[in-house]
């Protein structure tokens, strides 16, 4: 199980979507949840089986590990992590899906209403991804690249879940 959180859970957040907005999208709070993960051409574990087993953490665990996703802005939801994205970084198109002082970089490759193409350098990841926007309450993104030098891979998606981002931080 530790392995999870030390491999699987730090892959999802890495991998998940480096920057993505449009224009239309709406601010408030947005749960992202990840699927089809591979590292070396192994199966990790999904969203719904990393949040199952957190679940049935020893408690005083549990708390560290929903302290430190709070430090990045971050909570868990019912089907995946929770962020707040303002209205103010969906405008400037700055929405940063990984913490700031990661160390990670990425550009945009293509960029239209809906679909997104961008390339990201992470000290531990690096590839290339797309984001599809399905709605201004839905977005997709596939990613491939390397992790930890081996090849990787990840389906995301990113649905609204409401306006109001409560205690969440807002950067």
């Amino acid at each position: 199980m530790r392995l999870i959180f030390r491999f699987a859970l730090p892959l999802a957040l890495c991998l998940s979507p480096v920057m993505a907005s449009a224009l239309d999208i709406q601010p408030g709070v947005w749960e992202v949840s990840s699927h089809n993960m591979q590292v070396g051409g192994q199966a990790m574990p999904g969203m719904e089986e990393m949040l199952a087993q957190m679940q049935n953490l020893p408690p005083e665990q549990r708390q560290m590990m929903e302290n430190m996703m709070a430090e990045q802005g971050i909570k868990l939801g019912a089907g995946g992590v929770q962020m707040c994205l303002t209205a103010e970084q969906i405008k400037a198109q700055e929405i940063p899906l990984h913490d700031p002082d990661s160390g990670c970089s990425n550009e945009m490759l293509e960029r239209s209403a809906t679909l997104w193409k961008f390339r990201f350098n992470c000290p531990d990841a690096q590839g290339e991804g797309e984001t599809r926007f399905v709605s201004d309450k839905e977005f997709t993104t596939q990613v491939k690249g390397t992790y930890n030098g081996q090849p990787s891979s990840m389906e995301s998606r990113a649905r609204w879940v409401g306006a109001d981002c409560g205690a969440l931080k807002r950067d």
